[in-house]
């Protein structure tokens, strides 16, 4: 059996982190790249390191989002792998919460994942063939005490991805939600001393994901739930 092959990936909500190691990973792969977030500027490292280009947009804006493809297919070509890495959160008591904030953290985590979702599902259905990622967190499945809008908003993109699963499957669109359950290492945020191994390395994560990429038809999963070895579940 063949293992499924891109040639073009579209990241959006990239940044440092997951967002990085997975241009990497695709860019060595020899898949072309496009990152998109609000702020370019802090891409710019990361555009140098592995070719890949960078694109402008508000995933929680339709004609933003449609641009940012429009704008891909003419650059770099139709995206057949695309990762939606963007999420919002605002946190504290739920009497204390402002309601317009919680709105803009459920938008960013679940509207802005359908916006990207049926722009990236519109262009491959023709061919049947691509994937769609959604990165979730231990959010989409556990509401943590004043955290209330990032669950929302991460139980949504959960509910989204295996909506998707389920109708897209069968047009050969491989559509896979990854609950990222702990924190991710970075240069801002390392393990204590005493707790070697407490965060989730994100090169390790990139593997994960292409490891799922992978998959030969007759045997997709929809779902994966990655966590440090020592992480209490």
């Amino acid at each position: 059996m063949e293992s499924p092959t891109y040639k073009t990936a579209l990241i959006v909500g990239a940044g440092e982190g997951l967002s990085a190691s997975l241009a990497r990973l695709f860019a060595r792969e020899k898949i072309r790249v496009a990152l998109a977030a609000r702020k370019v500027g802090k891409l710019g490292a990361l555009c140098s390191e592995t070719g890949a280009r960078a694109f402008a947009c508000d995933a929680t804006n339709h004609e933003e989002v449609e641009r940012l493809f429009g704008l891909v297919e003419r650059e770099l070509g139709t995206p057949d792998l695309v990762v939606y890495n963007a999420s919002g959160r605002t946190r504290g008591p739920l009497v204390d919460l402002v309601p317009a904030e919680v709105l803009q953290a459920i938008t960013v985590s679940a509207f802005g994942g359908f916006l990207v979702a049926q722009q990236a599902a519109q262009r491959m259905l023709p061919n049947r063939q691509g994937a769609i990622l959604f990165t979730g967190a231990s959010a989409s499945v556990k509401g943590y005490a004043q955290s209330a809008p990032f669950a929302m908003g991460k139980f949504a993109l959960r509910g989204l991805a295996q909506s998707m699963a389920r109708e897209l499957a069968p047009q050969g669109i491989h559509v896979a939600h990854f609950v990222i359950d702990g924190g991710i290492r970075s240069a801002a945020r390392q393990e204590p001393a005493d707790k070697p191994d407490s965060f989730l390395d994100p090169d390790a994560i990139a593997l994960s994901y292409w490891s799922v990429l992978q998959q030969p038809r007759s045997a997709w999963t929809w779902e994966v739930e990655l966590r440090p070895w020592v992480e209490k579940f």
